[in-house]
């Protein structure tokens, strides 16, 4: 697998983390509900898969009963950045350059913050699931922050309306607004929510919707 969020938003990495927040809505609230959703478990070993530039990684860090968090990114230029921003954390930040398409070893939790859309079918993203599945320790979370889209039209309508509406708030014009869904469909492919939670729960997970904001949300799946 290979990413370049730098070709793919069209943004300049040291921009990414300002950028990020005018495109997605919510998009402190998703990564404080996700953290906080790793961090109940207490993990000693938590891989953010798609790490990009730690925003997800920092925000579990913050957690005093998280023990090492393993970003796991693709894209060079967004883990430099990365090991930049979690520099006070020591030893607890590890960073590897690895696809999540590679074999997982064992650990207790995995996390990730808008990355998983990149993967294109329901039934490729069901085997990632169960590969994180196998990997996790019992009683370990998946925990995904990520955009879904309804499956009806007029539901799906209104979200990307929303979605708009929030990039408008942000500066950004509409026109404009509409044409990042053009642009990011070349690798993005949003899913129906109910789809994804009906593809945890045949592996085995626990899985739940835990919060969301229009079109984002964050859904954690237990492994019992």
């Amino acid at each position: 697998m290979s990413h370049s969020v730098r070709r793919h938003l069209r943004v300049e990495i040291d921009e990414y983390d300002d950028t990020i927040r005018r495109f997605i809505p919510g998009y402190e609230a998703m990564l404080f509900e996700a953290s906080t959703a790793v961090a109940s478990i207490g993990p000693d070993h938590v891989v953010d898969i798609g790490a990009g530039t730690g925003g997800l990684s920092e925000a579990i860090l913050t957690h005093d009963e998280v023990g090492i968090v393993e970003l796991l990114d693709v894209d060079p230029e967004m883990l430099a950045k990365a090991r930049s921003r979690l520099e006070s954390f020591g030893e607890r930040a590890r960073f590897t350059l690895r696809s999540y398409d590679d074999p997982f070893a064992p650990c207790d939790a995995f996390a990730a913050s808008l990355a998983l859309h990149h993967i294109s079918t329901l039934d490729a993203k069901a085997a990632l699931f169960g590969r994180a599945f196998r990997a996790l320790r019992t009683g370990g979370v998946l925990v995904n922050a990520d955009v879904n889209m309804p499956a009806e039209a007029s539901e799906r309508d209104a979200l990307y309306r929303r979605w708009v509406d929030h990039q408008i708030g942000c500066g950004i014009a509409e026109e404009e607004a509409w044409a990042h869904f053009d642009e990011w469909a070349a690798e993005d492919t949003y899913l129906p929510l109910e789809d994804e939670l009906s593809a945890l729960r045949r592996i085995g997970f626990e899985a739940q919707c835990v919060w969301n904001n229009g079109p984002v949300g964050v859904v954690v799946a237990l492994k019992p």
